[in-house]
């Protein structure tokens, strides 16, 4: 049988490297579903081409464009945010692959846990708001939280057989395009210098986040609700060719690491197709062309949020949360050209000493600590 997938946010950098695994294996997968945020043109133009059962475009104001794009194709189109909770709950889904980008993937992934949807995650600010209440539910039913981040997916993928817990992890970050810029010149740095990512093609709002390291901090918390690892074993090495990975080191002393060219199609495909690898045609790592790999650690002056989010993870609560949403509000600012590159930092280390904390929220919590923390961001903002 078919694999049926409900892919939320299908127009994005990941869900259109998802739907190109879907095109190439078309006798092992079905999309069942596929939503988007805005990209209501390229949304119908998906819906076309792979005939989900239904559709939804999360901003309400897209709906009457959406239906009428699709009026001649038995697809049912919905629209809003609670839409993708049901949707990813549907009785035809196997697996939910979450693309979204920030807290709006949180209350999906939850939803999908809770109906015992196999979950194929790249949202990784689902675990860093609320990784207590998805791993929760998750442990419940049994059920294993597939990474499709690379750096997730690699420490996956070094697990894998493995009866001996690991020792620690050492995540990877290419330090971004800013990884040889003095730190005082960062105040002057341009929108269209931030997104341009030495490595990887992604959208606007993950690249900003790698060039600050807010990304690499973020998925040092994920790995440890996806591991169950202490904050200290976990390590961030800067690794600028991005040919490894991720490593786990184990007790013993061995290291092992997972190596590739930088493409987001190896992670996908192993995240829908697990425990079974398949040929998928990408380009493969010749390591002639990659004679020296080298490693270093994070400056902590240039790139101040990574030791932030490590506080926020040690602290617990809410923090993480509070982390994220004021991020949001600060990228979207500087994108904007409305706050300096420096001022990011600035606005989230302050929502972080003005919001209030709360050490064992729910997911009503997480909700109200979002909007404290987007409120008082932009208060920061108007001030910049």
């Amino acid at each position: 049988m078919k694999q049926k997938i409900a892919l939320l946010g299908s127009t994005g950098s990941i869900g259109c490297q998802t739907l190109d695994i879907v095109r190439r294996r078309p006798e092992e997968f079905e999309v069942t579903t596929l939503t988007a945020e805005n990209r209501w043109e390229k949304l119908a133009e998906q819906a076309k081409e792979f005939k989900p059962d239904s559709v939804v475009i999360a901003n309400e104001k897209h709906y009457k464009a959406l239906s009428e794009a699709l009026s001649n194709e038995p697809i049912k189109v919905y629209a809003g945010a609670a839409a993708l909770e049901q949707v990813v709950a549907g009785g035809e889904v196997d697996t939910v692959v979450n693309a979204l980008v920030g807290y709006a993937g949180m209350l999906p992934s939850l939803a999908a846990v809770k109906a015992s949807k196999r979950l194929a995650l790249a949202n990784k600010e689902s675990l860093v708001v609320a990784g207590n209440l998805i791993m929760s539910e998750a442990a419940k039913r049994n059920l294993p939280i597939l990474p499709i981040d690379s750096e997730h997916s690699a420490i996956f993928q070094c697990l894998a057989g493995e009866v001996s817990a690991p020792r620690r992890v050492i995540v990877t970050a290419s330090g971004g395009p800013f990884l040889r810029t003095p730190a005082e010149k960062l105040d002057k740095v341009t929108v269209a210098e931030a997104l341009a990512h030495p490595n990887w093609s992604m959208g606007a709002k993950i690249t900003i986040d790698s060039s600050t390291l807010v990304n690499k901090g973020f998925e040092v918390i994920e790995a440890h609700w996806l591991f169950g690892l202490r904050p200290d074993q976990i390590d961030v090495l800067v690794h600028p060719q991005s040919i490894v990975h991720s490593m786990v080191e184990f007790d013993d002393g061995a290291i092992k690491a997972q190596l590739g060219t930088p493409d987001m199609h190896l992670p996908i495909q192993y995240a829908l197709r697990f425990p079974e690898r398949g040929e998928l045609g990408e380009d493969r790592l010749d390591f002639l062309k990659h004679p020296t790999l080298t490693f270093e650690p994070v400056d902590g002056e240039r790139f101040p949020l990574l030791a932030t989010a490590y506080d926020c993870l040690r602290r617990g609560g809410n923090s993480c949360c509070v982390m994220n949403g004021s991020n949001e509000e600060a990228v979207a600012a500087f994108l904007a050209g409305r706050i300096k590159y420096t001022d990011i930092a600035r606005v989230i280390i302050g929502a972080l000493e003005r919001v209030d904390f709360v050490a064992n929220p729910t997911v009503e919590d997480y909700a109200a600590t979002n909007e404290a923390s987007r409120q008082i961001a932009r208060q920061i903002i108007a001030k910049c």
